[in-house]
């Protein structure tokens, strides 16, 4: 068994997960069941399926783990873009973000590709 902690993507996406509940609790009142939940909801997915592939018995099953991070951590990347868009987060702290979440991206293929034997 595998220990989550122990990847450093998943210590990335943790960290970025604290910084995405930092900056949605000053998005306006009115996104609280919308852009604030969705961003929340899909970055606590990117480690919380690193971890759960973790527990998985095989390299394959982890694979599709981390398969859905990646899926997931894509989906933070518009969403951070689309509250640039939204001015909710500034054009410096969008750059900020899209750095890390680029980051785990290429982290989360490059884990993927090693599990595959490419």
């Amino acid at each position: 068994m595998r220990d989550f902690r122990k990847y450093d993507v998943w210590q990335l996406a943790h960290n970025l997960v604290l910084e995405i509940y930092d900056l949605t609790k000053d998005f306006p009142k009115s996104e609280l069941y919308g852009l604030t939940n969705q961003l929340r909801r899909a970055s606590i997915s990117i480690p919380t399926n690193i971890s759960e592939g973790c527990g998985r018995s095989s390299d394959a099953d982890f694979n599709r783990f981390l398969q859905i991070a990646l899926g997931s951590a894509h989906e933070v990347e518009y969403l951070i873009q689309l509250s640039t868009d939204l001015n909710f987060v500034t054009v410096e702290k969008h750059s900020e973000l899209a750095v890390k979440v680029n980051l785990i991206k290429k982290k989360l293929y490059h884990l993927s590709q090693k599990l595959i034997g490419n």
